[in-house]
Protein backbone atom coordinates (compact mmCIF):
# COMPACT_ATOMS: atom_id res chain seq x y z
CA UNK A 1 0.00 0.00 0.00
CA UNK A 2 1.23 3.59 -1.24
CA UNK A 3 0.89 5.55 2.08
CA UNK A 4 1.66 9.51 2.40
CA UNK A 5 2.09 10.75 6.44
CA UNK A 6 2.48 14.14 7.17
CA UNK A 7 5.28 16.63 8.81
CA UNK A 8 2.75 16.20 12.27
CA UNK A 9 2.37 12.21 11.57
CA UNK A 10 6.37 11.91 11.27
CA UNK A 11 6.81 14.45 14.71
CA UNK A 12 4.47 12.61 16.94
CA UNK A 13 7.12 9.98 18.80
CA UNK A 14 8.77 13.74 19.54
CA UNK A 15 5.49 15.05 21.22
CA UNK A 16 4.62 14.71 24.82
CA UNK A 17 3.87 11.51 25.85
CA UNK A 18 1.98 11.86 28.82
CA UNK A 19 -1.31 11.93 26.98
CA UNK A 20 -2.43 8.16 26.65
CA UNK A 21 -3.56 9.47 22.55
CA UNK A 22 -0.38 10.53 22.09
CA UNK A 23 1.69 7.31 23.10
CA UNK A 24 -0.94 5.27 21.46
CA UNK A 25 -0.01 7.32 17.46
CA UNK A 26 3.37 7.29 18.23
CA UNK A 27 3.43 3.36 18.97
CA UNK A 28 1.07 2.88 15.83
CA UNK A 29 3.42 4.95 13.79
CA UNK A 30 6.28 3.57 14.58
CA UNK A 31 4.79 -0.11 13.60
CA UNK A 32 3.47 1.61 10.62
CA UNK A 33 7.23 2.65 9.51
CA UNK A 34 8.73 -0.82 10.42
CA UNK A 35 5.92 -1.78 8.15
CA UNK A 36 7.68 0.53 5.66
CA UNK A 37 11.21 -0.55 6.22
CA UNK A 38 10.14 -4.25 5.91
CA UNK A 39 8.22 -3.79 2.68
CA UNK A 40 4.76 -4.55 3.55
CA UNK A 41 3.81 -0.35 2.20
CA UNK A 42 5.41 1.95 0.09
CA UNK A 43 6.25 5.58 1.35
CA UNK A 44 5.70 8.77 -0.69
CA UNK A 45 8.06 11.73 0.27
CA UNK A 46 7.29 15.49 -1.25
CA UNK A 47 9.16 18.70 -1.11
CA UNK A 48 6.21 20.31 1.01
CA UNK A 49 7.37 17.22 3.84
CA UNK A 50 11.49 18.97 3.44
CA UNK A 51 10.45 22.30 3.34
CA UNK A 52 8.18 21.83 6.71
CA UNK A 53 10.83 19.79 8.00
CA UNK A 54 13.48 22.36 7.54
CA UNK A 55 11.53 24.39 9.53
CA UNK A 56 12.04 22.50 12.53
CA UNK A 57 14.05 23.84 15.20
CA UNK A 58 15.01 20.95 17.09
CA UNK A 59 18.37 19.80 14.90
CA UNK A 60 18.03 16.11 15.87
CA UNK A 61 14.38 15.87 15.13
CA UNK A 62 14.71 16.84 11.49
CA UNK A 63 17.90 14.83 10.81
CA UNK A 64 15.82 11.86 11.98
CA UNK A 65 12.71 12.93 9.88
CA UNK A 66 14.90 13.89 6.92
CA UNK A 67 16.52 10.20 6.95
CA UNK A 68 13.01 8.68 5.84
CA UNK A 69 13.56 9.82 2.44
CA UNK A 70 15.81 7.03 1.51
CA UNK A 71 12.76 4.40 1.91
CA UNK A 72 10.49 6.85 -0.28
CA UNK A 73 9.65 5.36 -3.67
CA UNK A 74 8.68 8.42 -4.76
CA UNK A 75 10.08 11.91 -4.05
CA UNK A 76 7.23 14.57 -5.33
CA UNK A 77 8.31 17.85 -6.72
CA UNK A 78 6.05 21.06 -7.32
CA UNK A 79 3.52 20.64 -9.70
CA UNK A 80 0.24 22.36 -11.20
CA UNK A 81 -1.29 19.45 -10.39
CA UNK A 82 -0.31 19.16 -6.91
CA UNK A 83 -1.26 22.89 -6.87
CA UNK A 84 -4.80 22.40 -8.26
CA UNK A 85 -5.35 19.28 -5.42
CA UNK A 86 -4.38 21.99 -2.57
CA UNK A 87 -6.01 24.82 -4.10
CA UNK A 88 -9.47 22.14 -4.28
CA UNK A 89 -8.39 21.10 -0.34
CA UNK A 90 -8.18 24.94 1.07
CA UNK A 91 -11.24 25.75 -0.50
CA UNK A 92 -12.91 22.28 1.87
CA UNK A 93 -10.95 23.83 4.47
CA UNK A 94 -7.26 23.16 5.07
CA UNK A 95 -4.49 24.90 5.91
CA UNK A 96 -2.69 25.90 2.88
CA UNK A 97 0.50 23.55 4.51
CA UNK A 98 -2.16 20.49 5.02
CA UNK A 99 -3.65 21.27 1.77
CA UNK A 100 -0.13 20.34 0.23
CA UNK A 101 0.55 17.53 1.83
CA UNK A 102 -2.89 16.32 0.47
CA UNK A 103 -2.24 17.24 -2.72
CA UNK A 104 1.24 15.81 -2.89
CA UNK A 105 -0.14 12.30 -1.61
CA UNK A 106 -3.19 12.43 -4.22
CA UNK A 107 -1.31 12.96 -7.49
CA UNK A 108 1.16 10.50 -6.24
CA UNK A 109 -1.55 7.84 -6.14
CA UNK A 110 -1.57 7.12 -2.21
CA UNK A 111 -4.05 5.01 -1.13
CA UNK A 112 -4.11 6.32 2.63
CA UNK A 113 -2.79 9.86 3.79
CA UNK A 114 -1.92 9.58 7.77
CA UNK A 115 -1.86 12.51 10.02
CA UNK A 116 -2.29 12.90 13.60
CA UNK A 117 -3.71 16.55 12.68
CA UNK A 118 -7.39 16.94 13.80
CA UNK A 119 -7.92 19.28 11.58
CA UNK A 120 -7.65 17.47 8.51
CA UNK A 121 -9.29 14.08 10.57
CA UNK A 122 -12.74 16.44 11.03
CA UNK A 123 -12.77 16.62 6.97
CA UNK A 124 -11.56 12.92 6.32
CA UNK A 125 -15.00 12.33 4.80
CA UNK A 126 -15.07 15.07 2.00
CA UNK A 127 -11.90 13.44 0.22
CA UNK A 128 -13.22 10.89 -2.13
CA UNK A 129 -9.51 10.02 -3.80
CA UNK A 130 -7.96 9.34 -1.06
CA UNK A 131 -8.56 7.47 2.77
CA UNK A 132 -7.26 10.14 5.21
CA UNK A 133 -6.46 8.17 8.70
CA UNK A 134 -4.89 8.66 11.94
CA UNK A 135 -1.75 6.08 12.37
CA UNK A 136 -4.25 3.92 15.33
CA UNK A 137 -7.23 4.16 13.21
CA UNK A 138 -4.73 2.97 10.21
CA UNK A 139 -3.09 0.00 12.01
CA UNK A 140 -7.25 -1.00 13.42
CA UNK A 141 -8.57 -0.68 10.07
CA UNK A 142 -5.08 -2.87 8.21
CA UNK A 143 -4.12 -5.42 10.35
CA UNK A 144 -6.14 -8.48 10.06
Amino acid sequence: MKLYLDNCCFNRPFDDQSNFRIQLETEAKLRIQDDIRNGHHQLVWSYVLEYENSKNPYRERREQIDSWIKYAVVDLVSSAEIRQQAKMAMEIGLKQMDAFHLGCAIVAGCEVFLTTDKGISKRANLFSAIQIFDPIRFIQETTP
